[in-house]
């Protein structure tokens, strides 16, 4: 099973939730960042549909691949 980290930064002079190389929106206080950073790692952990999905690898070819709906990441908030 896989695992996420959110980390709480401050970005585009207030703070934002970031995942890899991804940030959220940028919130006015470290708080209001920490929580939607808790509501978005809920929000993954919730079982959905198994699916076929598409997109682009980093080399910049289209994969098509079947996503379990079931197997989904453990994951928590750091910052």
């Amino acid at each position: 099973m896989s695992h996420v980290t959110y980390r709480i930064v401050q970005h585009d002079g207030g703070w934002a939730y970031q995942l890899g190389g991804t940030f959220s929106e940028t919130y006015p206080s470290h708080d209001l960042a920490r929580a939607g950073a808790v509501a978005a790692s809920r929000e993954q952990r919730v079982p959905d549909q198994t699916a076929m999905i598409e997109f682009e690898d980093s080399a910049g070819n289209w994969v098509t691949e079947r996503a379990d709906g079931h197997d989904r990441p453990l994951t928590d908030v750091t910052g």
